[in-house]
């Protein structure tokens, strides 16, 4: 069964840390690239954070670059987003995705609240 599944959502207060797991089954993940996406309640998604199959390469928009850092261990079938320095406007539900040109495989989210 292909699968991602998110795990490590919950609360924390605004300058706080989370880290995020994605756990990946019933397809080769290395070949994929993986990305977090946030959406808020009424938004559209955002991706936060994207990084190649090898894990050589990573981008984020400004928005959370310097404060978020995605990471990704192909052995263990593990994608990873640790987000530091949280703010209220990071609040929303977490998505892990990975794609190739022709497949895109999504997870069912995990909620993320930043109290002010």
């Amino acid at each position: 069964q292909v699968q991602l599944v998110e795990s490590g959502g919950g609360l924390v207060q605004s300058g706080g840390s989370l880290r995020l797991s994605c756990a990946a089954s019933g397809f080769a993940v290395e070949h994929y690239e993986m990305s977090w996406y946030s959406q808020a309640p009424g938004k559209a998604p955002e991706v936060v954070a994207i990084i190649t199959g090898a894990g050589g390469s990573t981008t984020y928009p400004d928005s959370v670059k310097g404060r978020f850092t995605i990471s990704r261990d192909n052995a263990k079938r593990m994608v990873q987003l640790q987000m530091n320095n949280l703010k209220p406007e990071d609040s929303a539900v977490y998505y892990c995705n990975g794609r190739t040109v022709w497949n895109s495989v999504w997870g069912q989210g995990t909620q993320v609240t930043v109290s002010s």
